[in-house]
């Protein structure tokens, strides 16, 4: 496509096409978006043509080979975020003039949450619903250095992480914390032998798969002299090579009960192999909160005070 002037100002159709655009690469392409939007899969590739043209760049290849965004599709995929979070805070701030709770809050949250039981987010949504029922969320699920840069970048309203090097732009609120321990999977060599069978020098002797970024899991590796032969960027992953029999390695034992009730995982040592990780919420420290993501924060820290959690433990 011939590359020409870019538009002026952003009316009200460029965001309603935006947001089709988002849309669509949400659901994977024209055909699954159909009934997410309402419209038919012409008017749908019209209204892409319609952007394109607004834009002035090609934003995707479509057609019998599949859908892919092109490289300046992403960077438009990543600047719509950015505009349609801004015009979301704007109408959080008009509704705050008038006293209503109303909105919409973007989460976004690291991996392998739900099976945590000190992870109270259910209680947390269900009591921010109570507070604002008519608010709109959507959670995310994503990897660390994308929610990190989300929230920086506004669009995420807040998120919940693991440890890791704090930023100077966001605020950090302790909230929950897992149990970490030492997993091989049912292929293993040390699989079968008993805890007081396997020296430290056996365990450092096998390879070891960590998480691939900065955080106690890099930092409990590296004190106990682990042979680093992988990397994973969440636990799904990690689960998959320890599952292999090829590796050791760190995950919540909440999570990793499964594998272990179904004599495919087994934990090493827990005496010794073992830590503790913290997870925080996390904003941006400017601009403020807004009263929608502010109240969701309360409830947030509230449901996980450590009074409420001795509440919640006795009944």
């Amino acid at each position: 496509m011939a590359r020409k002037a870019l538009l002026g100002r952003v009316s009200d159709v460029d965001i309603r096409l935006l947001r089709v655009f988002r849309s669509v690469v949400a659901c994977g392409g024209l055909s699954a978006a159909e009934l997410e939007l309402n419209i038919g899969r012409s008017t749908i590739s019209r209204h892409l043509t319609d952007l394109e043209m607004r834009l002035g760049v090609k934003l995707c290849d479509r057609g019998p080979a599949g859908f892919a965004l092109t490289s300046e599709g992403e960077r438009v995929l990543d600047a719509s975020a950015r505009l349609l979070s801004a015009i979301n805070n704007f109408q959080s701030d008009i509704d705050e003039v008038h006293l209503r709770l109303t909105g919409h809050l973007s989460i976004a949250l690291f991996d392998k949450t739900v099976t945590n039981p000190d992870a109270r987010l259910p209680e947390t949504i269900r009591s921010f619903d109570e507070i604002a029922p008519k608010a709109t969320i959507e959670i995310h699920v994503e990897p660390f250095n994308a929610i990190e840069s989300g929230v920086l970048s506004g669009r995420f309203h807040l998120a919940i992480i693991p440890p890791h090097r704090q930023s100077s732009s966001l605020n950090y609120y302790p909230v929950y914390s897992e149990e970490m321990y030492l997993y091989c999977g049912a292929n293993h060599p040390l699989f079968g032998r008993a805890d007081s069978e396997i020296s430290r020098q056996d365990v450092r002797q096998h390879k070891y798969a960590g998480i691939g970024f900065h955080s106690p899991n890099m930092e409990v590796s590296h004190r106990l002299n682990l042979k680093r032969s992988a990397d994973a960027y969440d636990e799904e992953a990690l689960a998959v090579l320890i599952l292999s029999g090829c590796y050791l390695g760190f995950l919540p034992d909440h999570y990793a009960k499964r594998f272990v009730d179904s004599g495919s995982m087994r934990c090493l040592r827990p005496e010794e192999y073992h830590y503790r990780s913290s997870h925080s919420v996390v904003v941006r420290r400017s601009p403020q909160p807004s009263r929608l993501v502010q109240e969701f924060l309360d409830c947030l820290r509230r449901i996980h005070s450590p009074e409420s959690k001795l509440v919640h433990k006795r009944a």
